[in-house]
């Protein structure tokens, strides 16, 4: 039986927001997403609204993610047609549902999207081939309320990371502190030599990308929006990366402006 040839290499989604942060980092502002971020972050938007908007942009970040980081095979597979007509066959590429997955769920702003993208990949790739491992850290604040580092309590780790690709979803991408520390816990103390670490977030901020970019080059960056609500009026004027000394997205509490507020308040409706 003879391939199409429309369908032996697809397409694979390229680009996205031009800047100077490196080929790891990837904001994807486009305005399905940017329409939904908008509506999640303004003052008036409360549950349930804000964890179906999350649903939507996770699912979204998904396909994002597996169109440009996960392998592909070939195969041969009939569809309903091959009843009725022997060329009733798909013949060509598709995700390899053999791909490992191992997707961290870091509470409490994490558990939605970790939840969402888990169940997403079950559908994606073969089920035994994708795990959902749990971190529970807080951020640690100083008298004025800035953040100094965080607090990691406990983690479930569900065995080695071998030649999986390990997805972080968390939302707010501030200063680092969360993941760099989750970053450093599965290169230093889980076994396993991943495929690779990407992490997903819906809003990034310059701080965040200096920091990940430096101590983990290797990483996989992928968000819908950059904030540097707070730098100098000139900044605005160059592109994001271009004065990235210059570029300011955190208050004094180190939370994003623009932003959304604390997601993890937020999106479980408690303010403590």
């Amino acid at each position: 039986m003879n391939a199409d040839t429309q369908y032996r290499t697809l397409p694979r989604p390229q680009g996205g927001l031009k800047h100077h942060y490196g080929s790891q980092v990837h904001i994807l502002s486009q305005p399905y997403a940017m329409s939904l971020l908008n509506e999640l972050c303004a003052p008036e938007t409360h549950q349930p609204r804000v964890n179906g908007l999350v649903n939507q942009l996770y699912d979204w970040l998904l396909a994002q993610v597996a169109d440009r980081e996960f392998p592909t095979a070939q195969v041969e597979r009939p569809t309903r047609m091959q009843q009725y007509h022997p060329e009733g066959v798909y013949i060509g590429e598709q995700v390899d549902r053999a791909t490992k997955a191992v997707v961290v769920d870091i509470a409490r702003a994490g558990i939605l999207p970790g939840l969402r993208f888990y169940e997403g990949l079950n559908h994606l790739l073969a089920p035994e081939n994708v795990r959902q491992d749990h971190i529970f850290m807080n951020r640690a604040t100083d008298a004025e309320g800035r953040v100094t580092g965080v607090n990691l309590s406990g983690s479930k780790i569900g065995g080695p990371v071998d030649d999986a690709v390990v997805l972080i979803p968390d939302p707010m991408a501030a200063t680092g502190s969360s993941t760099s520390e989750v970053l450093r816990l599965y290169r230093d103390e889980v076994e396993g030599s991943a495929r690779s670490l990407v992490v997903v977030h819906l809003i990034v901020t310059p701080q965040y990308l200096r920091r990940i970019t430096t101590d983990f080059p290797d990483v996989r960056v992928y968000a819908v929006r950059l904030d540097r609500g707070l730098s100098a009026p000139e900044v605005f004027e160059t592109l994001p990366g271009e004065s990235w000394s210059q570029e300011n997205g955190l208050n004094d509490q180190q939370y994003i402006v623009p932003g959304g507020g604390g997601f993890g308040e937020v999106m479980n409706n408690a303010w403590v």
